[in-house]
């Protein structure tokens, strides 16, 4: 556990994001974590190799959030009629004019664009430091970008509004589920993952450490 913070030196202070308290940082050792006293939560967890993990988890996103765009996600069959439907698909169905095509639009970015976008971001700040590189221009920025898209990244809610939808329509018609709606659950699982491995303390201290001059 962290300590409250009893000086102004900045560099040494660390602040809980979700309850604002504010400690002085001391680092904890391998498989340790330095956890808010107020509200519990996770403030550094640094984990071995944990890079190197964060990266591969983020490209198997990216590989399967396009293959679930192009894959069905689903089929109906009712009264002898067959419909099958992709991620897009779904996002796109109420696409028209005006809000409709907004809400589409919306809806596509939240479950498809943002994902992809946050992963591409993680990879561009932390494989070079996974090598031993410096970090790539603007690493900075596009970590906090990344931070920033996170609350906007829904996949996980969309799989959850599929799920209530699914059992409503199992009553009135016969539903397939495609290679697309398994590659998605995996997604939504590695999402998870990602936001897990993630130490954003570290990935800061990595980032101003290496930028600085030599």
């Amino acid at each position: 556990m962290t300590h409250p913070a009893d000086r102004t030196d900045l560099d040494a202070l660390i602040a809980c994001p979700r309850c604002d308290a504010l400690y002085k940082v001391r680092e904890p050792a391998h498989r340790e974590r330095a956890v808010c006293a107020r509200c519990h939560h996770v403030l550094i967890a640094p984990r071995r190799g944990a890079g190197a993990q964060i990266v591969a988890v983020a490209l198997t996103v990216v590989v399967l959030v396009v293959a679930a765009t192009i894959f069905p996600f689903l089929e109906v069959s009712v009264g002898g009629a067959t419909n099958a439907s992709s991620i897009l698909d779904a996002a796109l169905a109420f696409s028209g004019s005006g809000l409709f095509l907004l809400l589409a639009l919306a809806v596509a970015a939240l479950i498809v664009v943002i994902p992809v976008t946050r992963a591409l971001l993680v990879i561009y700040v932390i494989a070079p430091l996974v090598f031993d590189r410096r970090p790539l221009p603007h690493a900075s920025s596009a970590f906090r970008l990344s931070e920033a898209l996170r609350p906007w990244s829904m996949a996980e809610i969309f799989a959850i509004g599929c799920a209530v939808a699914l059992v409503k329509v199992a009553d009135l018609a016969t539903v397939s589920l495609g290679p697309a709606f398994w590659m998605f659950s995996v997604l939504v699982v590695l999402v998870v993952a990602q936001d897990s491995f993630l130490c954003r303390y570290s990935v800061w201290k990595a980032l101003e450490r290496e930028a600085r001059p030599t």
